[in-house]
């Protein structure tokens, strides 16, 4: 497994070993040893699956607020994604700033997401399935969204006009959120 540090303090890249012959491929898509052993301890409690059917939708910015936030491993099992994770740690050395990186059925890639930043993502394929690992349980009365294009966060998603959900398209600004993480 090898684990790239990203511009954005405690987001990373995880690159899984695949074996691979004439029958196809084997990876270890998790590896609580071999995480700890990279220094990055998490203990995941849910898995989520999604699935986008068109090029061109875009899921986030999403956050769970308070004790229920969550920290997260994404991975894209079929087709492309351009995923991305924003800083919103009060007190972090990269506050504020965001990353991006491609995870696609063909790189195996995964992001490592830790708990106060903000989280989406971009199809660049159409029939896309999305895997989340998470260390906490998805609560209702702590999920929030702030608004995909905030001039504030300034994400390059390289696409104007994504298709949206009704909740991410009535999103709040940064400026008029509840969002409260310190680092």
């Amino acid at each position: 497994m090898n684990v790239i540090e990203t511009e954005v303090k405690d987001v990373y890249i995880i690159e899984p070993q695949v074996f691979g012959d004439n029958r196809g491929w084997f990876m270890e898509s998790w590896s609580q040893k071999k995480m700890e052993d990279a220094g990055l301890h998490y203990e995941f409690v849910q898995d989520n699956h999604s699935y986008s059917s068109q090029k061109g939708v875009l899921r986030g910015l999403h956050f769970q607020k308070g004790a229920d936030a969550q920290a997260k491993l994404v991975r894209c099992v079929r087709g492309a994604v351009l995923d991305v994770a924003v800083d919103m740690r009060k007190g972090s050395p990269t506050y504020k700033k965001w990353v991006s990186v491609e995870l696609s059925a063909e790189n195996n890639r995964q992001f490592l997401i830790p708990r106060g930043c903000l989280h989406g993502f971009v199809t660049l394929t159409d029939d896309v399935e999305f895997l989340y690992k998470a260390d906490n349980f998805y609560a209702p009365a702590s999920d929030r969204n702030i608004r995909w294009n905030d001039p504030e966060i300034g994400v390059d998603w390289g696409i104007e006009n994504p298709i949206l959900s009704e909740k991410d398209a009535k999103a709040p600004f940064l400026k008029d959120s509840d969002i409260d993480f310190v680092y």
